[in-house]
């Protein structure tokens, strides 16, 4: 057998190697795109066609559209405009309880939005301390429902992932660039123009893509804190059409004019994206030189505890109102704790395998197809999971009972719509490993598996812990596909609280919606563990 030390390093071989890989990467990758594309539009086109009346769209449809754009851009420009001086905070400020904190940042994100809500109202509520604190000053209390209240909740569950995607954004920066501007004697302005704002020019249009499609396809929480027929969004109506008019044509309608939105928005966010420039590092631990005076120390400690305070008190009235109600948990809990993780641990999972697949395959591609595929990777999240799921079920029902595929179409549905996380998460670090070291790779005949497990995984072993931690906690979280296919002795711990809110059993419901919350909690954090901040920065 020839060694590799053996292995003529000409260019020749480079290129054969290069080009064996390019072509190992089209199967995976143009496979997921035909899956991708199968569950979205297949499932969509399902529904359109569906043989009923349509009553189209009428003026409220066109009102929920406005409405929808409004306060997605409000609370997508509130949730990066903090995410940017938290993140940059967290990369650059060492004090204790701070591994605990950039954890703790995923948590409202991965709560079931129900239990989010709750949170939200025993604070910012007409009875919570909120209110009570301006009505000691004579003010009259806080009206959260409506315009207010949306965006509250929206911020709320979203400034953690910005955050979280603008910090890695920081830790892609290698060590040496910031040990060089010490050198050189450049302050936190200096560094700022040099090294931070190329790094936010690649990575927050796409943040900001991503936060504004969680804020459009949003339906619990205007379901419960829009405040009428004026704070309606095209998600909330598509329901409307499926559940109270059974108008299919007009639910298809609404989700291809949410497609479009959606696509338009990627074009756009994707448009003003930059790619930033680094030489490669040697994956040393950062250590930041600026931001050391007492006025840069100020400002980095306000900003933390600020978003410390507005993300932990919610979250500090969902544990204290239901630690009291552990007692009154029902009998089929730890069969719907188990049934939650099966569907929750393949989704991360799938997702994970079709991010690397897309990854692989968008770095080898023209810029212009490969911004096609991209965009076209939100289809998961631009249409709604009401309508996938309805599709779906009008096309199985030929050919097999769609109740008794509940788990595997919810797996299969959820993997699809968790593509837009992973994929953006990874694909940054999936291009930079690979243009550093793939044609280092090639050169001594390394190609396909070996490059991917000795180069290129290491360098995506700390984003692919975050995705999966992500995809899996909100896959804990999901109250969406599930219920459409659930037969009654079918259950996950969101639906479980649902019916038992449903029932008034608020007790029981208190108690599993803190079982749900450490649930998510301890999934993120096991499967992030190759992603924690704190096991490489010193």
């Amino acid at each position: 057998m020839t060694s590799r030390k053996e292995i003529p390093a000409g260019p020749g071989v480079c290129v054969g190697v290069l080009f064996q890989g390019t072509a190992m990467r089209l199967v995976p990758g143009g496979l997921t795109v035909l899956i991708m594309l199968a569950v979205t539009l297949g499932s969509t086109a399902a529904v359109l066609g569906f043989p009923g009346r349509t009553t189209g769209l009428n003026a409220g449809d066109w009102a929920a559209l406005r409405f929808t754009v409004m306060q997605a851009m409000i609370s997508a420009a509130i949730s990066a405009g903090i995410a940017i001086p938290a993140a940059r905070a967290l990369a650059r400020c060492r004090f204790i309880g701070r591994g605990m904190l950039v954890a703790l940042l995923g948590v409202p994100f991965i709560l079931p939005v129900i239990v989010a809500v709750f949170g939200l109202l025993a604070i910012w509520g007409r009875a919570g301390p909120a209110s009570a604190l301006l009505g000691v000053f004579g003010l009259p209390p806080i009206s959260i429902y409506g315009l207010p209240g949306v965006v509250l909740a929206h911020v709320f569950l979203n400034l953690p992932l910005a955050t979280r995607l603008l910090l890695q954004g920081w830790m892609s920066i290698p060590a040496e660039h910031f040990r060089l501007t010490a050198n050189l004697g450049m302050g936190s302005a200096e560094v700022w123009r040099t090294l931070e704002w190329p790094m936010l020019r690649a990575v927050l249009p796409g943040t900001f893509l991503v936060i504004f499609l969680l804020c459009v396809t949003s339906f619990a929480v205007v379901l419960t804190l829009g405040g009428g027929p004026r704070a309606t969004t095209v998600e909330l109506a598509i329901y409307q059409a499926l559940r109270l008019d059974f108008d299919p044509g007009r639910a298809a309608a609404l989700a291809l004019v949410q497609v479009v939105l959606c696509l338009v928005a990627g074009a756009l966010a994707l448009g003003f994206a930059r790619r930033a420039e680094f030489s490669p590092g040697f994956d040393t631990p950062p250590r930041r030189w600026d931001g050391r005076t007492a006025l840069a120390r100020g400002i980095d400690a306000g900003v933390i505890g600020f978003v410390a305070l507005f993300l932990l008190l919610p979250l500090s009235a969902v544990i204290l109102r239901g630690l009291p109600q552990l007692a009154a948990l029902p009998d089929d809990l730890w069969r719907t704790l188990g049934t939650t993780l099966i569907i929750a641990l393949p989704v991360a999972a799938l997702s994970i395998a079709q991010a690397l697949a897309l990854a692989a395959l968008l770095s080898r591609m023209a810029p212009g197809p490969a911004r096609v595929i991209e965009a076209a990777s939100v289809l998961g999240l631009a249409i709604s999971p009401f309508v996938i799921g309805t599709g779906l079920f009008i096309l199985l029902n030929p050919f097999i009972n769609p109740f008794s595929m509940a788990i595997p179409v919810t797996i299969a549905i959820n993997a699809v719509m968790a593509l837009p996380f992973t994929l953006r998460i990874l694909l940054p670090a999936f291009q930079r490993a690979d243009e550093h070291y793939a044609r280092l790779g090639a050169s001594v005949g390394m190609g396909g598996w070996t490059l991917f497990r000795l180069a290129l995984w290491p360098r995506l072993r700390r984003s692919a812990g975050f995705a999966a931690g992500l995809t899996a906690a909100m896959s804990v979280g999901d109250l969406g596909v599930i219920t459409l296919f659930a037969p009654p002795d079918v259950s996950t711990l969101p639906l479980l609280m649902y019916r038992l809110m449903g029932s008034y059993q608020m007790d029981a419901a208190a108690g599993v919606a803190l079982v749900l919350l450490v649930t998510a909690l301890v999934i993120f954090a096991v499967l992030d563990r190759g992603g924690r901040l704190d096991d490489h920065i010193r």
